[in-house]
């Protein structure tokens, strides 16, 4: 005679198959997929976007950012980062301490030298132009500094700063590099641009590797989940 199931546990078996027929339906593949691979699709689908939001961003950054001890200096010049020779062109120099604090022009005891690409060490400067407190955005009293390139080319820019009496920061050293395009002025018509090609040259490196890197960063991410995926069959 086979036992008799009490009252209380008469739908015990019923429900766990309910349960069990619910889990093996969600196990089930969707469209093709197998449940267990959804995970690591999402993820992938999750960095994809990620890395293309990368490619869209990059193009946009137009400041030159550098550090040096604790002092972090952006370079910025007008119009629009695209200096032309033979034009005067408004530089500046947002300089913040770890943490954000502005480090205004009074605070440090700032020297902006100019060299033309290439330059040989110990070679004196091209332009030494005097700074002064400028006030740009958020930032008050920076230094700031009008240039005129005297043809296209590549240049550098070196920013060396000492704090002045009272100021907390160490002293730091700064090199840009700026591209300068040709200008309209009478005084640049007739300057042959000897660094042209080593200008183009450049700017196309730059722009191959700025679409190269998230592009290869992509193939590596999918090669990973890829591999994994296979690995978990």
């Amino acid at each position: 005679m086979s036992p008799q199931l009490s009252p209380g546990k008469r739908y015990l078996f019923p429900n766990s198959t309910r349960e069990n027929l619910a889990i093996q339906k969600n196990k089930q593949p969707i469209k093709g997929i197998p449940f267990h691979r959804l995970g690591k699709i999402k993820y992938l689908l999750l960095l994809i976007s990620v890395v293309i939001s990368i490619i869209q961003i990059h193009p946009a950054s137009a400041h030159n950012v550098k550090t040096s001890a604790d002092v972090g200096g952006t370079l910025h010049i007008e119009p629009n980062d695209n200096p032309r020779a033979g034009e005067t062109s408004e530089a500046w120099f947002a300089l913040t301490r770890r943490g954000g604090k502005v480090i205004p022009l009074a605070q440090c005891n700032c020297r902006l030298a100019v060299y033309a690409e290439p330059y040989a060490p110990g070679e004196p400067a091209l332009l030494e132009p005097s700074l002064k407190p400028v006030a740009v955005e958020r930032y008050q009293g920076i230094p700031g500094a009008e240039l005129v390139f005297p043809k296209p080319g590549i240049y550098q820019l070196q920013l060396n700063g000492k704090p002045a009496s009272g100021a907390n920061f160490k002293p730091f050293k700064f090199k840009f590099k700026v591209t300068v395009a040709s200008g309209n002025s009478e005084n640049t018509q007739n300057v042959q641009d000897v660094n042209t090609s080593v200008v183009k040259s450049e700017s196309k490196q730059s722009q191959s590797w700025a679409i190269a890197l998230p592009v290869l960063a992509l193939i590596g991410i999918l090669f990973v989940v890829l591999r994994s995926m296979r690995g978990g069959e």
